[in-house]
């Protein structure tokens, strides 16, 4: 997927399009960032553009939206070069991913340091990306360090990692290192609706609760995320008015929707299943109080990241002022490292019922 197409990360894209163009590409770089963000697809893109048969550069004329100025030089995405970079078949850019151990290994770096011996089969230039660098053993990453230092002309190495500090400082210092954001809850949906299908409702409920990581939207279930928000918007609605907000029992009576079973979701309390609606429903809360917090102080509400909700969410922010929403947001954050830690899903929820 060329540059163009890519959804966020405007100025690294354009910073890598304009290095590809001037000649002046670092030959060992990390990508470093949350997971599921585009860095893997960056990565591509960028080999795409340093070996597209056909590149696109300022001015050149293609089919649909012209190329922005920001992209001095992009791939063309359809020539035989770039579908087989895209296809992952193409002898020049390999890939290197963590085994079934869930390591890389030291022999598997030495089988991609001598692939990197030898000049490009048919392309400009080799490119080598290793994914989930943090993998790498430390046999590994040692066994890279005089490649990564001195890699042989016409080879580009890629270390993508959402966990690049993990990676040795030795390994770091050799790599120029290119920092990836989360995206917007407007272009991960974006990406769900043009590239997964999804209905616009469905996206937005899923993006906002997937903390900027396409990656992460992809693990959810649309249906279940929408539910969650419904769940988390009606516990916050009774946490924040109503006769018996001071009455213990009742604060505890309103979470119970938090722990709720759902058909087929196993058998007992605080197994796997359940934990994990659990986490689902804190995310949801922790998104709405995120939106409230805003709304309380009068943002702009297009920064909304549950813009569907924003009739419900103006309700709460009355109830919750600034100082409540952030304490209450607190919270949440505090419950969701508990279960984490194995507390029982149960008792996490309680625990919270007393502090919204």
């Amino acid at each position: 997927m060329p540059f163009r197409d890519l959804v966020g990360h405007r100025r690294l894209l354009g910073l890598l399009s304009r290095s590809t163009a001037q000649a002046t590409l670092p030959p060992s770089l990390i990508f470093a960032g949350p997971e599921g963000v585009g860095k893997h697809r960056a990565a591509l893109a960028t080999a795409q553009a340093l070996n597209c048969l056909s590149p696109i550069t300022t001015g050149s004329r293609v089919p649909g939206p012209e190329p922005r100025g920001e992209f001095p030089l992009d791939a063309c995405g359809t020539c035989p070069a770039c579908l087989r970079i895209a296809r992952g078949v193409h002898p020049d850019v390999q890939t290197l991913v963590p085994g079934d151990t869930g390591s890389i290994r030291i022999e598997q770096v030495r089988d991609f340091i001598e692939a990197a011996s030898f000049r490009p089969f048919e392309g400009r230039r080799r490119v080598f990306v290793i994914d989930e660098a943090e993998a790498l053993v430390p046999a590994a990453q040692n066994a890279l360090l005089k490649t990564l230092e001195e890699p042989r002309p016409g080879s580009v190495f890629i270390l993508v990692s959402s966990m690049a500090d993990a990676l040795l400082t030795t390994v770091r210092s050799r790599c120029s290192r290119l920092r990836f954001g989360r995206l917007t809850t407007a272009e991960v949906a974006s990406v769900l609706m043009r590239d997964h299908g999804y209905e616009e409702r469905e996206a937005r409920a899923v993006a906002a609760l997937a903390d900027g990581s396409i990656g992460r939207a992809l693990t959810l279930r649309a249906v279940e995320y929408a539910g969650a928000r419904q769940t988390a918007l009606d516990v916050l609605a009774g946490a924040s008015s109503g006769p018996g907000r001071t009455d213990v029992r009742v604060r505890l009576e309103s979470v119970k929707p938090l722990t709720a079973r759902r058909s087929g979701s196993g058998s007992g309390a605080g197994t796997r299943s359940d934990r994990e609606q659990v986490s689902v429903h804190l995310q949801a809360l922790s998104s709405l109080l995120r939106d409230v917090s805003l709304l309380a102080t009068g943002a702009d509400t297009q920064l909304l990241a549950n813009l569907d909700l924003e009739s419900g969410l103006s309700t709460l922010a009355r109830g919750f002022d600034g100082d409540r929403a952030v304490r209450a947001f607190t919270a949440v954050d505090r419950a969701q490292d508990a279960l984490e830690r194995n507390v029982s899903p149960k008792v996490v929820a309680d625990w919270l019922a007393l502090q919204l």
